[in-house]
């Protein structure tokens, strides 16, 4: 019998077509076998292979399905690492950062760093529509981004409509989630009526052009997208100016007064002679004039620096400039004598439906008035910037990489925080790093429940063939060539289960990412159905490493046939 592995396949494919009859003897000890209980043994290693199989690639494609999706939609709806002012904050809740286009330029030129984007976040309370049987206020967060975003994950949950474009700063286009439009009863092209608090409650109106629905129940009822630009001037940031024309007149003459919007709240005022307390101003205009205005606020002092940071000096905001230009007509040198009714109240004719050009009769002469507010502020402050990497596996080292590209702008840099998505969410990141351990776990016990059928398939074709091995030893086969002979026999076996295993597996996964047949709950789970993920490479090396460990593992059990006696088992036979 001294042939090679040729022989060993021979013999076990000849096998495989014998029945086995009566019973056996070894070592004193009686098994009674017969070709059915055998059979059916074999039969239940062969489905306990499959089932194993099966467990274990719909484990995979599950759990690298919820870390894939749920941190693809998290990333998503923000960012992989955001730049903010520093503190406890969230992005959404901070306090404001200025633009930096020094900053801008110096993120985007580091190593893997995908693109760098600007956004600001306003609470809002959005009134249902009048198709509505009672009128319903719903809380979101309005998120302000400009023509330069990202929209790649939205136009793939994009249901309706189209994506806002923005290229106009001060559009009212909004997108929407599909349930807020639903719970709200709104639809495409509708308009929306959007509510908000700041130092005064604001009303305004946005046109839906976009319905998107990504099933991350969480965000999609939460999030909308405005105008970066809408945002900005909804959250008060920066200053906002005005010269306002009073309606009433003190000691005989005009008062104009600065009306002032934002900043913290303590003023400065600069009419041309440099900064005051005073935000009023009287005048009786004797020649064509333009008045300009400077608004800042202060912290301590009314010569503290404006746009900058002096130490025992708070940070003051950027000054914002309002201009009312003032034509004279008739005879300019005159006394101002203006007419005012029963409530001592000057009569202004409006010129234009704007409000800001008007006119007033001032006895022998005639005002005209212009009235040009400050584009305000804002427009130089956001929440901060979002950046996309193009590693989500390197992501730590990239915002170790974003921290040092920082310290090459030390100037009024010192309190910018940079906070990349695992540490915004650690508990969402913890939970998905957790079913690791679990998956490791489940496809562990399959392949020991394997192992143990297989092995105790693999006993009873030994004991149930000892007579085989009796008439095989004594024609001079060697306990490995025999060995290798069931090793053959229990491998095809569990080839043929780890077949079927494959094939209902990957079956079960395809119908599943094709028609979402498991639905989930969303307010638990983050999403509305069980998410599929394949990765060949990574199911190939699960059927590698089964074959590998069982073949191995079942090595032990073939050693029985070291112990059958050549002399008892022929006897017997």
């Amino acid at each position: 019998m001294k042939g090679s592995w040729n022989n060993s396949f021979f013999i076990a494919r000849s096998l495989r077509k014998q029945r086995v009859h009566a019973q056996v003897v070894t070592d004193g000890s009686n098994i009674i076998s017969t070709a059915k209980s055998g059979q059916g043994i074999v039969r239940i290693a062969t489905i306990s292979i499959a089932l194993a199989m099966i467990v274990n690639i719909i484990t995979i494609a599950v759990v690298d399905g919820f870390q894939q999706e749920v941190s693809d939609k998290v990333i998503g709806f923000g960012s992989h690492i955001t730049i903010q002012e520093g503190g406890e904050s969230r992005i959404t809740e901070t306090k404001p950062l200025k633009v930096n286009p020094e900053l801008v330029q110096l993120l985007a030129n580091t190593n893997g760093v995908t693109s760098v984007q600007p956004v600001a976040y306003k609470p809002a309370l959005l009134r249902s529509g009048s198709d509505a049987e009672q009128r319903e206020i719903m809380g979101v967060l309005l998120k302000g981004v400009d023509k330069s975003y990202d929209w790649s994950f939205f136009k793939t949950y994009l249901k309706e409509g189209k994506i806002p474009s923005f290229k106009d700063p001060a559009s009212i286009e909004i997108m929407v989630s599909r349930q807020m439009a639903r719970d709200l009863h709104y639809k495409l092209n509708d308009t929306i009526t959007a509510l908000f608090v700041g130092q005064q409650p604001i009303q305004r109106q946005f046109h839906i052009v976009g319905i998107y629905e990504t099933g991350f129940e969480e965000s999609d009822k939460q999030l909308a997208f405005a105008s970066l630009r809408q945002v900005q001037d909804l959250n008060d940031w920066g200053i906002k100016a005005e010269i306002m024309v009073e309606d009433t007149l003190a000691l005989g003459q005009l008062l104009l007064r600065a009306e002032v919007k934002g900043g913290n709240g303590h003023f400065r005022y600069d009419w041309g002679e440099g900064y005051d307390k005073y935000g009023g101003k009287l005048i009786c205009p004797t020649k064509d004039t333009t008045i300009r205005l400077i608004v800042s606020d202060y912290f301590q002092f009314m010569d503290e620096p404006v746009n900058g940071k002096v130490p025992g000096y708070g940070e003051t905001t950027i000054a914002d400039t309002a201009y009312l230009e003032i034509k004279v007509s008739g005879n300019k040198e005159a006394m101002c004598s203006y007419t005012v009714n029963d409530e001592k109240m000057i009569t202004k004719n409006y010129l234009d439906q704007t409000g800001y050009r008007f006119s007033i009769d001032a006895g022998p002469k005639k005002l005209t008035f212009d009235s040009y507010p400050g584009n305000g502020s804002c427009v130089n402050y956001i929440a901060g910037y979002e950046l996309s990497v193009e590693s989500f596996e390197h992501l730590d080292e990239l915002t170790k990489d974003v921290k040092r590209s920082l310290y090459m702008i030390p100037k009024n840099l010192e309190n910018i925080e940079v906070i990349n998505i695992k540490q915004s969410k650690p508990e969402l990141f913890a939970w998905l790093d957790f079913l690791d351990i679990n998956m490791i776990i489940i496809i562990s016990l399959m392949i020991l429940i394997g192992i143990i059928n297989m092995g105790s398939s693999l006993l009873v074709m030994i004991l149930t063939r000892s007579n085989l091995i009796g008439i095989l030893k004594s024609m001079g086969a060697t306990n490995r060539q025999i060995r290798q002979i069931f090793l053959i026999q229990t491998g095809k076996l569990m080839l043929r289960g780890m077949l079927w295993g494959n094939l209902i597996g990957f079956g079960f996964c395809i119908l599943q990412k094709t028609f979402n047949i498991l639905p989930l709950d969303a307010e638990v789970y983050y999403l509305n159905s069980v998410p599929i993920s394949f990765s060949w490479f990574t199911f190939f090396m699960l059927n590698i490493v089964t074959i590998l460990v069982c073949l191995t593992a079942m090595i032990l059990p073939s050693m029985v046939v070291a112990r059958i006696s050549p002399a008892k088992a022929v006897k017997f036979s």
